[in-house]
């Protein structure tokens, strides 16, 4: 698995995954089958969110939420692109994650695994912005999501998906 991915604090104080490469340029249907072969390289591990300890580990179903879900297919434009190229940080997103907050089961279907309700955790991330006439990196996009992870009846915590991707409106990385 090839990453370039760093860690960078904003001028806020907020923590920042910063991806260095676009590797997902597209939003057709294919690409997120690449999205989706990318995303099962890290079935199995586990990673800790800094700020409290917790374990979240990958499971099975992840790379298919993740690639499949209903709130992907809504996506257009820059944000469904911002929906595709975090997936080469997931171990720093779910490092930065910060102020958690739990819900219970809104839907029936969820009764089974989630049986501890959800977490949902603030993530932020940037991405490059090429120069069209020089294909360099001219600045990086800023993006704010809600990482999505259910607690089951194993007890473990799994990473579920990213939702609610937006990209900040403030000053962007230069």
């Amino acid at each position: 698995m090839d990453r370039n991915v760093n860690i960078i604090v904003g001028l806020n104080g907020e923590r920042i995954v910063l991806i260095n490469d676009i590797c997902f340029k597209g939003k057709k249907r294919e690409e997120w089958k690449e999205v989706e072969e990318y995303l099962k390289e890290y079935v199995g591990e586990f990673y800790e969110i800094e700020e409290t300890s917790e374990k979240i580990f990958i499971s099975r179903s992840f790379p298919d939420e993740y690639a499949g879900s209903k709130d992907r297919l809504t996506l257009k434009g820059v944000v469904a692109k911002a929906k595709a190229n975090p997936a080469q940080g997931i171990p720093e997103l779910i490092q930065i994650a910060d102020n958690r907050e739990h819900s219970q089961n809104r839907k029936k279907k969820h009764e089974k695994d989630p049986r501890y309700g959800w977490y949902r955790y603030d993530v932020r991330f940037a991405l490059p912005v090429y120069d069209d006439k020089s294909g360099e990196v001219c600045r990086y996009n800023v993006f704010f999501a809600r990482m999505l992870v259910r607690h089951d009846r194993d007890g473990k915590k799994y990473l579920y998906d990213l939702l609610a991707i937006k990209k900040e409106t403030s000053s962007p990385l230069v």
